[in-house]
């Protein structure tokens, strides 16, 4: 089973991610904000990532560019998960390493096929 990790600063919204992520057979957890963040994807290496990319002290495409400067952990499936969806903020999360960008307004339907896309592919550096 894949682990995927919601990071956000907004900890009900994680929160609520992450149980309808349980409920759909995922296991998943939350880290609250940007540090906590990057200290669980150390810990938990998980393999898909869902970031929000408005956070206070590091915003989502730092922790995205820090997660993928890290060589010392497999690297995760990113996914930008937010309210930004303007062409300007899906090409900065691209070029800060995001694989993918999902708009927290997604269709419930479209976030599960998503994820079961990304499980598809299997490890990131096979993809």
């Amino acid at each position: 089973m894949k682990t995927i990790l919601v990071v956000d600063d907004n900890l009900e919204a994680a929160c609520t991610l992450v149980e309808i992520l349980a409920l759909s057979g995922f296991s998943a957890y939350v880290a609250h904000g940007a540090r906590a963040g990057l200290a669980a994807f150390e810990s938990l290496v998980p393999d898909i990532i869902f970031l929000d990319i408005g956070m206070p002290v590091m915003n989502g495409y730092e922790v995205a560019e820090a997660i993928r400067a890290n060589d010392s952990v497999p690297q995760p499936f990113l996914v930008a998960f937010t309210a930004w969806d303007d062409p300007a903020s899906v090409r900065q999360a691209m070029q800060a390493g995001f694989d993918l960008h999902l708009t927290k307004t997604s269709p419930f339907e479209v976030l599960i096929a998503q994820i079961e896309k990304l499980v598809r592919l299997g490890n990131r550096t096979d993809a």
